[in-house]
């Protein structure tokens, strides 16, 4: 029986090993294969998290445009992934309903029945963006 426990015990703990390296291998190689496959015009994401499009290739660079007319010159290997969303609002940052009302306090009154803006005098006041802005490009 100890004879037999040896061998296992070398299966066992080699086994999972060897399949961990092939898994890292292969996506070692898809980051490769995505990195020599970039074209101009694709949103990236770079491994320390900057968005951007890419506006111009090299060998070994690609320059990233991360706001209107800033370009940046990183290497091809800090390229983490291809973005495939258009849109540059994520729904991912937007908040859910649920996730709204999870977030007032319990007893608040809501938006629809709080009262309007009242003045010093107690007097209501309904003033609109364009008084707002008005007023406050004045000040």
């Amino acid at each position: 029986m100890a004879q037999l426990l040896f061998p296992l015990l070398l299966v066992a703990l080699l086994v999972p090993m060897f399949l961990g390296v092939r898994r890292q291998k292969r996506e070692a190689a898809n980051t490769t294969s995505m990195q020599e496959n970039l074209k101009v015009g694709d949103r990236v994401t770079t491994t320390s998290g900057l968005l951007g499009t890419v506006v111009d290739l090299d060998e070994t660079t690609i320059d990233l445009e991360i706001a209107e007319d800033v370009v940046t010159t990183w290497l091809r290997a800090a390229v983490r992934e291809v973005r495939t969303d258009d849109a540059p609002g994520s729904a991912e940052f937007e908040p859910h309903d649920s996730e709204v009302e999870a977030t007032e306090p319990e007893g608040s009154a809501t938006t629809e029945a709080q009262p309007p803006h009242t003045a010093v005098d107690g007097a209501t006041v309904e003033e609109s963006v364009e008084d707002t802005n008005a007023r406050l490009t004045k000040e």
